[in-house]
C-alpha cells in the first residue's frame, strides 16, 4: 500500500472515530483488536491487514464504499482544467448596481467548495454591507478598491494587492477611480457537513 494512501486510510479511520464520538478503546474492542493497533494505525505507524481494515471499518459502522469514496492515490492524474474568456458565467449578487461578476469555475475539494470570480467594479458602482458564508480571498487585477468592513474600517487597494478574509464580517467594497475596477476574487466555502 502506497504511503500517501495508507495516510488517508488513517486520517479516515481517526476522522470517523471522532464524528461518532467513539474512543480508541471502544473501537478496538468493537472491530476485536487491541487499543494498541487502533493507535498505531491511525497514527500511520502500521498497515493493517485487509481483514482488519473491513472489521474497522465495520466497528464504525460505515458502508465500506462510503469509507473509500475518494480515497485515491496521489499521483493520479488531477483533471486539467482551461476555461476560455467566452465560456466565463456572467452573474449578479446581492441588490448590488455596477458589479459585473464572471465566475471563472467552481470546484468542490475535500470538505470546502472554492468559487473563483472576476469582479468588475464599476466608477458608481454600490452595494450594501454583506456577509458571505465563506473565506474570501481579493487580488486587484487593475485600479483602486477601498474596502469597507463594519461601519467604519477602510483599507485602500491598488493594483497587485490583495487579502483574505472571513466574509462572515460584513463588508463591501467601493471603486475608488474613475475607470472600471477588477478585482480576482476566490470564496472558499467550507462543507458543514463533511467534517
Amino acid at each position: 500500500m502506497e504511503d500517501d494512501v495508507l495516510i488517508q486510510i488513517s486520517n479516515r479511520i481517526k476522522e470517523k472515530r471522532r464524528e461518532k464520538n467513539i474512543t480508541v478503546q471502544e473501537l478496538a474492542t468493537k472491530a476485536n483488536v487491541s487499543k494498541g493497533l487502533i493507535s498505531q494505525i491511525e497514527n500511520s505507524r502500521t498497515i493493517p491487514s485487509l481483514i482488519v481494515l473491513v472489521d474497522i471499518v465495520k466497528a464504525l459502522d460505515i458502508d465500506l464504499n462510503v469509507f473509500f469514496k475518494d480515497i485515491r492515490h496521489r499521483n493520479e492524474n488531477f483533471p486539467l482544467i482551461i476555461k476560455r474568456k467566452n465560456e466565463y458565467e456572467h452573474f449578479e449578487k446581492e441588490h448590488a448596481e455596477g458589479f459585473n461578476y464572471q465566475r471563472i469555475f467552481t470546484q468542490f475539494i475535500k470538505n470546502s467548495t472554492v468559487d473563483i470570480v472576476i469582479l468588475e467594479l464599476e466608477p458608481n458602482a454600490y452595494r450594501p454591507l454583506v456577509e458571505t458564508e465563506a473565506y474570501e480571498y481579493k487580488y486587484v487585477i487593475a485600479g483602486q478598491i477601498e474596502y469597507r468592513f463594519g461601519d467604519d474600517t477602510t483599507y485602500q487597494l491598488g493594483q497587485g494587492d490583495s487579502m483574505l478574509f472571513d466574509g462572515r464580517i460584513a463588508h463591501t467594497p467601493r471603486n475608488t477611480g474613475t475607470d472600471t475596477a477588477t478585482m480576482l476574487v476566490i470564496y472558499f466555502f467550507e462543507d458543514k457537513n463533511g467534517s
